[in-house]
């Protein structure tokens, strides 16, 4: 009697299966646009000097993609909700609002911003303020910056680095070098390699080391011990150590290049092969790593990673073969979630997590700008119709409240400005310039 009702039950589930395979196959295939499929460009930007526009091909004018950039940038540093504030005279900072403080996050994002923009007064009053407020002039952590610090007294709530700051501020100050040389008042590419040389000096004295685990070529959660031997996937932008191997001439050019190519490995092994997630938190070889009990799924800190690989992408396209799959992967996942409904944290697997991560005094899941946002910019490099829906999303978007009051202009906004430069071919390798 067990044998007989075993045998219907089973076969239920296995349709179910069947036809819930059929379902997701049907949502990522059968998707139609008028545009017809993307096509992605071969080579880099590094190689032609050239960078897409991809609002312009999905049909928007270049005036209103001027003006929707220009209106980004105004909220986000000039308007009433702006998370840039002037201090001093002469002095500046970026404040993540929700967490009242300051984070080598955002200082290092304002940078990028300024630089990109050609803000050079904005740029030297973050830096100013950075080395002021965060940068550590003596002792282990010399050069090295304080992760978070109290904008309003200027006290560091935390002595230690987290990685990717350093990472930002060596790449703008290398391009701020390129864009307005070295004698208008800031010496840039002296203050990179400042933090660079420091860097190579660390020899966990103190339990401080270098922002790169040397031996696995790979950088690091945050450069001492308990976290030098552990990454954060939204780390690992090849492009910017190709920058580093570029512009450093520190005698390090050919280690920032495998860094560079080690990145591209890790990034393959650490996206789920079907939804093509990434964990917040990973060991070197890619295996989701939980520190505590938020560490293993995909999370805040990963919307960051479709960006990086879409830059890295546009500027570089040396590894445009799986950059295509797993922009592909990646955007059938969300868009079978829903194009206006996929949540902001997922088991790298699709699944929820039991533990939904708060924000601003908030636990819940919500359909966030800051990961349509990245989501979108992995149109650069999809063949399929549905890029351009992703697209349409990012330019249909607003800097909003949420409908229950959640508003967080710091993240959700920066990365919402940085996608509108990498999809109307504003964000750039800065070269030198001539004169």
């Amino acid at each position: 009697m067990k044998n007989n009702i075993c045998i219907p039950v089973l076969y239920f589930f296995t349709m179910v299966l069947f036809i819930t395979d059929l379902s997701a196959q049907d949502c990522e295939e059968n998707v139609e646009d008028p545009r017809g499929q993307m096509e992605p460009w071969t080579k880099g930007a590094w190689e032609t000097g050239k960078y897409r526009n991809l609002f312009l091909e999905a049909g928007y004018s270049q005036a209103a993609i001027d003006a929707k950039l220009e209106k980004a940038y105004y909220d986000l540093f000039e308007g009433p909700d702006r998370v840039y504030f002037e201090v001093e005279d002469s002095l500046a900072y970026v404040s993540d609002l929700k967490n009242k403080d300051a984070r080598t996050e955002g200082l290092s994002y304002g940078l990028m911003v300024a630089v990109q923009f050609e803000k050079k007064e904005v740029f030297d009053k973050l830096w100013r303020w950075t080395k002021k407020y965060m940068q550590h002039q003596d002792g282990p952590r010399e050069a090295y910056f304080a992760w978070s610090v109290d904008p309003k007294t200027g006290e560091k709530n935390s002595e230690g680095s987290a990685s990717d700051g350093e990472l930002y501020f060596v790449t703008a100050l290398l391009f701020a070098s390129n864009l307005w040389g070295d004698d208008s008042g800031i010496d840039y590419y002296a203050e990179a390699r400042r933090i660079l040389d420091a860097m190579w000096s660390k020899d966990g004295t103190a339990g401080v080391r270098n922002v790169l685990n040397v031996e696995h070529k790979q950088i690091n959660f945050v450069p001492h011990d308990g976290g030098y031997d552990w990454t954060d996937p939204s780390y690992h932008v090849p492009a910017f150590f190709e920058v580093w191997a570029a512009y450093a001439n520190d005698g390090h050019e050919d280690f920032y290049s495998a860094v560079a190519d080690t990145a591209r490995v890790f990034l393959h092994r650490a996206t789920h092969p079907r939804t093509g997630l990434t964990p917040d938190y990973a060991e070197f070889s890619g295996a989701p790593h939980s520190r505590g009990r938020m560490g293993d799924a995909f999370r805040y800190d990963s919307w960051r990673v479709p960006m990086n690989i879409a830059m890295d992408y546009s500027w570089y396209a040396r590894d445009t073969a799986w950059q295509q799959q797993y922009a592909t992967r990646i955007q059938n996942f969300l868009y079978c979630e829903g194009l206006k409904t996929f949540v902001d944290q997922y088991n790298i697997d699709g699944s929820t997590p039991q533990w939904i991560l708060p924000a601003g005094g908030y636990q819940k899941l919500r359909h966030s700008l800051g990961l349509v946002s990245t989501a979108a910019t992995a149109s650069l490099m999809t063949t399929h119709p549905k890029g351009w829906k992703f697209v349409d999303e990012i330019w249909n978007a607003e800097l909003e409240p949420y409908e229950d009051g959640y508003f967080d202009p710091y993240f959700d906004g920066l990365l919402y400005l940085f996608s509108l430069m990498h999809l109307s071919g504003n964000y750039q390798i800065i070269t030198p310039q001539a004169g």
